[in-house]
């Protein structure tokens, strides 16, 4: 039963493979974008585990300098319990003492494990970043390739022509003449207008000439 189990994942696996694979042959914009949002959450966790560590390691550190006091206080009362002569108070500060000192032992192992896991998070995190980074600028090189397919696509879409007779001329060469024409059209107006409007002042003038006679 286990062994048709392991089948039955595999087969899932490799199914789910091919689909991806051909996902991303069809649009690799699309599947690397779904693995950077995907990258970007496990790094934020890492992120947020680094700055457990730290906490951690602050909250050894306190704790450290904690029992250090006190341990160099119950050295200090020891002493003078024993000067004193007070065996049964010197006992017990001792006895305090090496209970202090043992758990400084144990503290400062505990905050050099935390600090090399610490270490090793910061350097794992920068990885994470740099590969990040190094995403990204794959996407802006993919996104830079598919703008140049789809311009290189919509100009060859206006420069063919839709006629395949023996003289085909390119839709860019019929906005070329209509640009022209339109053009001269407008200066011929203009020209015509102008004229006009020159003789029909010099017409006014001969008028005026005229009348004052």
């Amino acid at each position: 039963m286990a062994n048709l189990f392991t089948r039955i994942r595999d087969s899932i696996s490799q199914d789910l493979h091919e689909v991806l694979d051909k996902k991303e042959q069809k649009n690799p914009l699309s599947v690397l974008n779904h693995y950077l949002r995907q990258c970007e959450q496990e790094a934020e966790k890492v992120r947020k585990l680094v700055e457990r560590q730290y906490l951690l390691k602050e909250e050894f550190t306190r704790e450290y300098r904690e029992a250090e006091q006190l341990a160099e206080k119950r050295k200090y009362q020891a002493e003078v319990a024993s000067k004193a002569g007070e065996s049964d108070l010197y006992e017990f500060a001792l006895k305090e003492q090496v209970h202090y000192e043992e758990r400084l032992e144990r503290i400062r192992n505990s905050r050099n494990e935390a600090e090399r896991h610490l270490t090793e998070l910061e350097q794992k995190y920068e990885e994470m970043k740099h590969k990040l980074k190094d995403m990204h600028i794959k996407r802006m090189e993919l996104m830079g390739r598919e703008n140049i397919a789809r311009a290189n696509h919509r100009i060859n879409k206006v420069l063919e022509s839709g006629n395949y007779d023996s003289k085909p001329f390119s839709k860019f060469d019929e906005m070329e003449d209509y640009l022209d024409r339109l053009e001269n059209k407008v200066n011929s107006e203009y020209y015509r207008n102008t004229i006009d409007s020159r003789i029909a002042q010099l017409e006014k003038q001969a008028n005026v000439s005229e009348n004052s006679l």
